[in-house]
């Protein structure tokens, strides 16, 4: 669905537009997704959450607005849903800062159960906030009983919203929802409006992101629990997921191009060529490592972490420098589908494999300090997730893995390059960032912390011929067979330990003992000894990403 622009009224003259002025749009338009194997409802428009039928709205009529405040100081701006599709009821109004081209989405719903009982009027509205120049008033629907209210309305006027402006839903059909993005706040009168999202999110989690916000303020001190998000209902709920062949067309669409460092010593590759190269499978208590079959197929499976067994480089000298560079031109993306928001998303879970993580370096001031051995580990996996709209196929946001949590961003606010979003993988650590440059890990107002650098070196197109491979989607039943090496829950690399204090003390004796007892415990934080784990063993791999 191309999106078109809203109403928005124009900036005085003579002062810059804000982002929000411009609507954004996909560098290309949406492809023609293939049509389902199965007669799904992927890319349909409409969602069925078992008897409250919800569509995508994202076109919207600007209600309010203030430039001044939030997020890089620019202010915010309040919308209504608009149009609405005839015989579909509003749940809330639209909220998104102004420093970002408008991007957003809210879901309207009409009840199809035959009830008539899922919908429901509110019986009042409670007035949070009004502007100081008294042109926005900010309303929170009172639900009758066995209802709930999923949104915040806005209006330019002190009367009371018509109690036909918007919905409240059964509470059978809702769930517990929570603040997940400030967009805009009053310090002088403690009132604050923030996004809203299921509070538990993951694949067997029933939460809908509805887009609706949530306001508060001093005067009514309001949570989130005063509204709620939609609950999916529906015991298929995974009809609107894309099948295989949808899936790979989304791919195709939206496959990330990764830049790697052009220092990048160690590469990525396929976990193919690391298994025929020479890696070897160890077991505790026997000296004999094992040689590995190129599909992992002798593999041990499943156990958890338990510490019996793990991966190591070939004990050959020349060879094990060999594998620890890894291969550009065998590198792969393993791709996990699973459902999210209770199937009214797909996570794109695309992960990397390096055979080596290379050594930390740390920035103190103007000076860089490599950091001896720590930070340097066998067997790294990484990974980028899409979240696509299963109402449109639209790509909605990127997560970027960075250690051991990451960042969604927004597409609206993302990096493109042939129309798919790109990401760069950080010097050694292979973390990944949605733009280049330097990223400090640690006390930036100290100038004290681990470097992350960026920048443009050799790409990883993950869309070109063998790159994109679906290794994972378990709503899709047999139709992705998962190889051998997927079931692997032990570490992929043997545990590393640092002596943290006398590495730093080495690396970075030039240094006041202050400097390096903080550089000391940031280090301690961020590096553990542990072995990497493969995919499966990640919490995102049924949960929702972590974020820092």
């Amino acid at each position: 669905m191309r999106r078109s622009k809203s109403c928005l009224c124009c900036v005085p003259m003579g002062t810059a537009a804000l982002p929000i002025e411009t609507p954004f749009a996909l560098p290309a338009a949406l492809p023609s997704w293939p049509a389902s194997v199965s007669d799904g409802g992927f890319a349909k428009g409409s969602i069925d959450l078992g008897g409250l039928e919800v569509r995508q709205v994202t076109t919207f009529a600007k209600v309010w607005s203030t430039a001044q405040g939030g997020q890089d100081g620019v202010g915010a701006t309040f919308f209504k849903p608009s149009p609405v599709p005839a015989g579909f009821s509003m749940l809330g109004h639209y909220a998104q800062p102004n420093n970002r081209p408008l991007f957003g989405h809210v879901l309207v719903g009409r009840d199809t159960s035959g009830t008539g009982a899922l919908l429901a009027a509110p019986v009042d509205y409670t007035l949070v906030w009004s502007s100081p120049d008294g042109t926005g008033f900010f309303w929170l629907p009172t639900a009758p009983e066995g209802y709930k209210a999923v949104g915040a309305v806005v209006a330019t006027t002190s009367d009371k919203p018509s109690l036909d402006e918007v919905r409240c839903v059964r509470a059978d059909f809702t769930d517990a929802c929570e603040s997940e993005e400030s967009v805009w706040s009053s310090d002088k009168d403690g009132f604050s409006a923030a996004t809203l999202r299921p509070a538990v999110r993951g694949i067997d989690a029933r939460g809908v992101h509805t887009g609706t916000f949530i306001a508060q303020s001093s005067a009514m001190p309001a949570s989130a629990s005063t509204l709620a998000c939609l609950k999916n209902n529906s015991p298929s709920y995974t009809s609107g997921m894309p099948d295989l062949p949808q899936v790979n067309a989304i791919l195709a669409a939206y496959a990330p191009q990764v830049y790697l460092h052009p220092d990048e010593p160690y590469f990525p590759s396929s976990v193919t060529w690391f298994f025929e190269n020479g890696s070897l499978l160890y077991q505790k208590g026997n000296q004999s490592p094992t040689s590995v079959a190129a599909d992992g197929s002798n593999l041990p499976q499943g156990g958890g972490n338990d510490g019996g067994y793990w991966l190591d480089l070939p004990v050959d000298k020349n060879q094990k420098e060999k594998v620890k560079k890894g291969d550009l031109a065998s590198a792969k993306a393993y791709v996990q589908a699973k459902p999210m928001l209770c199937g009214t998303a797909t996570d794109l879970v695309v992960w990397f494999f390096y055979p080596f993580n290379g050594p930390a370096r740390a920035k103190v001031g103007l000076l860089t300090i490599p950091l001896g051995k720590i930070g340097e580990h066998v067997g790294d996996w990484e990974h980028l997730t899409l979240r696509v709209s299963n109402f449109s196929g639209e790509l909605l946001r990127m997560y970027f893995s960075q250690h051991s949590a990451g960042t969604w961003v927004d597409a609206s606010q993302l990096e493109y390059l042939d129309n798919r979003p790109v990401a760069y993988a950080s010097l050694h650590g292979h973390a990944f960032y949605p733009r280049a440059g330097l990223v400090l890990q640690g006390d930036s107002r100290l100038g004290v912390g681990i470097r992350n650098d960026c920048a443009r070196g050799s790409r990883l197109d993950t869309s070109g011929a063998g790159r994109c491979e679906v290794v994972s989607a378990e709503y899709l039943g047999a139709a992705v067979a998962e190889p051998a090496w997927l079931g692997f829950e032990r570490e992929w690399g043997p545990r590393e330990e640092y002596d943290i204090g006398r590495e730093i003390n080495r690396a970075a004796r030039i240094l006041p003992r202050a400097v390096r007892e903080r550089l000391s415990q940031l280090v301690n934080k961020l590096f553990v000894g542990e072995g990497p784990t493969g995919p499966k063993m990640h919490g995102n791999w049924r949960n929702d990403e972590k974020e820092s």
